[in-house]
């Protein structure tokens, strides 16, 4: 190296550490983020790789403040709000971790919890919408998929309350109850044309070259997602994560059926965009009740369930459930015909309790047929969120 080689320092950036639902992820107040990335584009992605340690041949994210999971390599943005009637902005953005880019094409609603509490410790809720002690209620507008989504956050002597005995499959310790409301959750997607359906059928056979023909349900609803049956494809639906992310062949099969799918779905209109498009649409893959045992040794009986349900995310078997995910599985249990409803018995239905690979959660829905289109005007589910760590956070090589 020159001895008069000069290396700019690493600037600071405010910033809250924060585990939301079975996520983590790094949260910016928007007018804390430099000058450029305050707006979408290159300088905000470049930004935000480095603050995660993306991209990272080693797929370890030790340069940055990612955890080298789907779950662990996220961030948040929260601004202003923008629409009338909600409190504040959130945009969410899922990086790569072995890639340089950030996906913008969708929501976390895992990290969703988190934002309510942030945005009230963050000062961004206005004093006189918050109780001392009780329920807040925030109102945010969810900037990816143009959604509003309800956050009911615990309040102690003005204050959030984080501690509390309300446990989350997935998450090693008890914390506060935080309920959501996704409302209208069926998503809004270029080329969906916000249909819940967007092929129009609620079961369609989905041809994929070298993995086969089986059925499948393609939904709209907190974020796109392809369920097909497990038995359909080689599984049962018990399956933990080593089962399937320990297998090269598998994953490959599974981004082949999320390519297809998205293609099908109008989500990209080539399969080799599929690619650029990792964080949707998700793949899922459903069973019948059965008993098995959980990543963390604990039993899950056949009766405690109404169904299995394993899923992907960035193409990884995930460790629990994505929230949005959740709230897809919902929202198509509450549909009489789809795959899911048909994995959990069939018929009308307002909630589903279904197994994932860490244990149980429960998610309610409500469908109604209007004018022979089907709808559904809120899911809701319960998760719980928690600061980790807060203050700034150190990025070279990027400009303030």
């Amino acid at each position: 190296m020159n001895d008069s080689t000069r290396f700019a320092p690493q600037i600071k950036v405010p910033a809250t550490y924060m585990r939301g639902g079975t996520s983590k992820g790094v949260f910016f107040r928007l007018a804390d983020l430099p000058a450029a990335a305050q707006v979408a584009g290159a300088a905000r992605d470049a930004l935000l790789l480095r603050v995660i340690g993306s991209p990272d041949p080693y797929a370890k994210q030790i340069d940055g403040m990612g955890g080298a999971t789907s779950s662990t390599s996220k961030t948040v943005i929260v601004g202003p709000a923008t629409r009338p009637d909600h409190d504040v902005d959130y945009l969410f953005g899922q990086v790569a971790i072995d890639a340089p880019f950030v996906d913008w094409s969708g929501n976390c609603g895992n990290l969703s919890a988190a934002v309510g509490p942030f945005a009230i410790a963050a000062g961004m809720v206005a004093a006189a919408r918050l109780p001392r002690d009780g329920m807040a209620t925030i109102r945010i507008w969810q900037a990816n998929i143009g959604k509003t989504i309800i956050a009911h956050v615990p309040m102690t002597d003005g204050q959030v309350q984080e501690t509390g005995d309300f446990e989350l499959d997935g998450v090693t310790f008890a914390a506060a109850e935080v309920q959501l409301e996704f409302l209208d959750p069926a998503a809004e997607e270029e080329g969906g044309g916000g249909a819940m359906f967007p092929t129009g059928n609620l079961v369609d056979t989905l041809e994929v070259p070298g993995v086969g023909s089986f059925p499948a349900t393609m939904i709209n609803a907190g974020i796109p997602t392809i369920f097909v049956n497990a038995a359909d494809i080689g599984y049962t639906g018990s399956e933990l994560q080593d089962a399937i992310n320990g297998d090269p062949a598998a994953l490959a099969r599974f981004e082949t059926i999320r390519a297809h799918g998205a293609l099908r779905m109008g989500l990209i209109k080539h399969l080799d965009e599929a690619v650029r498009r990792q964080h949707t649409p998700k793949v899922a893959f459903v069973a019948p009740p059965a008993a098995y045992t959980a990543s963390s040794g604990k039993p899950v009986a056949a009766a405690d369930i109404d169904l299995l349900v394993r899923a992907l995310s960035m193409g990884k078997l995930h460790h629990a459930m994505m929230g949005t995910a959740a709230v897809a599985i919902g929202t198509a249990a509450a549909i009489p015909g789809t795959l899911v409803n048909l994995a959990a018995g069939g018929g009308a239905r307002t909630a589903v309790r279904f197994g994932h690979p860490s244990g149980t959660l429960r998610v309610g829905a409500e469908a109604l047929l209007q004018d022979g289109a089907w709808c559904v005007k809120k899911a809701i589910m319960s998760r719980s969120a928690r600061v980790l760590m807060e203050g700034t956070v150190r990025v070279p090589g990027v400009a303030a």
